[in-house]
């Protein structure tokens, strides 16, 4: 029989602790992240909505500080995207605005239980919903394309307070003792939360009902998944076509909303122009017509989008990586997607393979 040696079992030994340590770790670090934002629930919605609005730009500007890996991604993010249309002064303020943006949505959805249906008025303007009253009137399935720009949050909490009430599908956390506290506050108005495993099934049924969904339409998912390949600031990335398929197989409505900010901490939620899609347009074609229909507005007024998340994960091999930001990575599913938006093939139907350069 073999034996096993002293300094085998030393590392054995060190690697169940060290497995151990961190297991430990965190469920401690999750406890902790629950205690905070517990803790937040119950102290946000006492202030002031001018006292939510500085205490946004302090947390934003001390993350755009202390986060020097989201600061490095919003940075390469800008530099591609724009490329030398902004001085580097002029990126590194938008980065740091771009933190304020979205501490001030976090903020906002703790203090969203004040919002009611006699003062979101207040807060929030409306634009535009008046070119959809047949469309959102009750018993039509509609799905509300959005995007992470400014306070997402507040379009589908708020909506329910001028009469388009609509269920929101997201993310689940990856410390689950979050995501009861998540869905108490999107769920405050009225809404209802659609998690993400299995959401296709609920998105179908509760269309099919002639309710409405809101879905954010702008994250990079995983080019393994059912995505599709479209240009965002004339880059490649891999996006959902949940609000296409719903378009196409559920027979909803799709409307593009997104909320962007106004002086004293206020937001407008504006609702878009109708896109007229060809009866032939696929899923990848509708997808890139509906963010065809907000990147104006982020070029316009960079600051309020996500520029510390990963917009571009993938780049095509045969593109010039100094295109793409450094964090981009080649990937075998990624050039399956372009291969389906280049011959108008159905999402997740080629089987290309390609050699990846090590």
């Amino acid at each position: 029989m073999t034996g096993i040696s002293a300094s085998s079992l030393a590392t054995l030994t060190k690697r169940a602790y060290t497995g151990a340590v961190r297991a430990a770790w965190k469920r401690i670090r999750y406890r902790l992240e629950w205690l905070a934002l517990k803790s937040a629930t119950k102290i946000i919605p006492l202030l002031s909505r001018n006292a939510c609005y500085r205490l946004a730009q302090l947390i934003g500007a001390i993350a755009a500080t202390v986060d020097r890996a989201g600061r490095r991604v919003a940075l390469s993010n800008l530099e591609v995207a724009f490329g030398g249309e902004l001085s580097s002064t002029r990126r590194n303020e938008i980065v740091r605005e771009s933190y304020q943006h979205s501490a001030r949505t976090m903020i906002d959805l703790f203090w969203s239980p004040r919002l009611t249906r006699e003062n979101y008025s207040r807060y929030i303007d409306v634009v535009n919903l008046d070119l959809w009253q047949e469309e959102t009137k009750p018993g039509k399935p509609v799905i509300f394309a959005c995007c992470h720009y400014s306070n997402f949050e507040w379009i589908a909490n708020a909506a329910n307070y001028f009469g388009i009430e609509s269920a929101l599908v997201t993310h689940d956390f990856k410390n689950e003792l979050l995501n009861p506290i998540f869905v108490s506050l999107r769920e405050s108005s009225g809404q209802r939360v659609i998690s993400r495993q299995g959401a296709v099934l609920q998105l179908f049924k509760t269309l099919r009902r002639g309710e409405r969904v809101a879905i954010l339409t702008d994250l990079t998912i995983p080019a393994q998944l059912p995505t599709v390949a479209i240009d965002c600031f004339g880059l490649k990335t891999s996006v959902t076509f949940a609000h296409a398929w719903a378009h196409r197989r559920a027979g909803a409505t799709i409307i593009n909303v997104h909320c962007e900010p106004l002086p004293r901490g206020r937001y407008r939620v504006v609702f878009h122009p109708r896109i007229e899609f060809p009866s032939d347009a696929s899923f990848q074609e509708i997808a890139q017509a509906c963010w065809d229909q907000f990147e104006p507005f982020v070029r316009a007024n960079p600051a309020p989008w996500m520029w510390m998340y990963k917009h571009w994960r993938y780049r095509p091999i045969a593109a010039d990586p100094a295109d793409y930001p450094f964090y981009a990575n080649i990937s075998e599913y990624f050039e399956r997607r372009l291969e389906e938006r280049e011959k108008k093939l159905e999402p997740m139907s080629s089987t290309l393979s390609v050699e990846i350069p090590a």
